[in-house]
C-alpha cells in the first residue's frame, strides 16, 4: 500500500502469547497496510494452551483511553474484540454511536480453550449498546446462538441467525462456520443489504489454531479502511486467513497461532 496508511483502531483484550487479542490485531492491521492503534479492555493470563485468568480494566479507564485517542487520531475503521463486561460494552457502544467511521464487532466471549472472557449479562449489553452501532458483526455459531437464543448448527440456521442479528441494528452480519456441524462445517454466512452470501471452504485447514476470529475481524476492518466494500473485504480477508492458517507454525506447545507474517498479496 502506497501513501499514508489508514489508522485502524482495535478495542480488545491483551494476549501475552501474541496469537489473539490486541497483539494479533495489530500484526494483522500492519500486514494489511494500516496503522494500528489499540485500546485494551482486559489483561489475560494465557498461553497457547488457553486462558487461565482475565483481569478487566475499569470502564472509566476504557472510556478515557478512547476519549484521548479519538481526540487526536482519526481512524478509518475500528474493530472490537473482548470487551469483558456489561459496563465496558456500554462504554464502547456509547463511543461507537458518536463516531462516523465503520466498526467491525467480534463478540469474543468464550475462547476455544480456557476460562470465559466476559462477566455478567454481556450478551444483552451487546444487543442494547454495541450491535445497533456495528457496521459488521462477526459471531461464530456459538456466539450467534447466544444472541438469537436458538441453536445454530446448520447453514440454514446460520442464515436465520444472521438475519435476526441484522434486525438488532447491525448493517451486516457474518456468522462464521467453524462450529457448524456435518457438511456445513467451515461455511461462513454473510447477510448484507438484504442478501445472503455463503462462503464454503475449498478445503478445510485442519489443526488446533489460536486467534482466527480476532485475525479475521482485524483483516476485514483493515480492508474496509482501505475502501473495500463489505462483501469484498470479507472474501479477501478470508482468503488471506486461509493461507495464514496453512502456513501456521508453532510458537509454544499448544494451539498454533495464525501466521500473521504471510504477505497479503501472496497467492501461493
Amino acid at each position: 500500500m502506497s501513501g499514508r496508511a489508514p489508522v485502524v483502531l482495535t478495542v480488545a483484550g491483551s494476549d501475552p502469547s501474541g496469537g489473539a487479542g490486541l497483539q494479533a490485531d495489530l500484526k494483522t492491521i500492519h500486514q494489511h497496510g494500516g496503522y494500528g492503534a489499540a485500546v485494551p479492555t482486559l489483561i489475560t493470563v494465557q498461553n497457547t494452551h488457553g486462558v487461565e485468568n482475565a483481569e478487566l480494566l475499569s470502564p472509566d479507564l476504557v472510556r478515557t483511553q478512547l476519549a484521548h485517542l479519538l481526540g487526536d487520531l482519526a481512524p478509518a475503521a475500528a474493530k472490537t474484540g473482548a470487551l469483558g463486561s456489561r459496563e465496558i460494552a456500554h462504554v464502547v457502544g456509547s463511543v461507537m454511536s458518536q463516531t462516523g467511521f465503520p466498526w467491525v464487532v467480534d463478540p469474543v466471549w468464550l475462547p476455544s480453550r480456557g476460562r470465559p472472557l466476559a462477566k455478567g449479562d454481556i450478551v444483552e449489553a451487546y444487543k442494547e449498546a454495541v450491535i445497533p452501532q456495528a457496521t459488521l458483526v462477526t459471531p461464530n455459531a456459538k456466539e450467534a446462538s447466544l444472541l438469537v437464543e436458538r441453536p445454530v448448527h446448520s447453514v440454514e440456521e446460520a442464515i436465520d441467525a444472521a438475519e435476526r442479528i441484522s434486525a438488532m441494528g447491525a448493517k451486516a452480519v457474518l456468522v462464521k462456520g467453524g462450529h457448524l456441524e456435518g457438511a456445513a462445517l467451515g461455511t461462513d454466512v454473510l447477510f448484507y443489504a438484504g442478501r445472503t452470501t455463503t462462503f464454503a471452504p475449498d478445503d478445510l485447514v485442519e489443526g488446533r489454531f489460536h486467534g482466527t476470529g480476532c485475525t479475521l475481524s482485524a483483516a476485514i476492518a483493515s480492508r474496509i479502511a482501505r475502501g473495500e466494500e463489505i462483501p469484498t473485504a470479507v472474501q479477501s480477508a478470508k482468503a488471506w486467513l486461509t493461507l495464514a492458517l496453512r502456513r501456521a507454525f508453532a510458537v509454544g506447545r499448544g494451539a498454533l497461532p495464525v501466521n500473521h507474517l504471510v504477505p497479503v498479496d501472496d497467492k501461493a
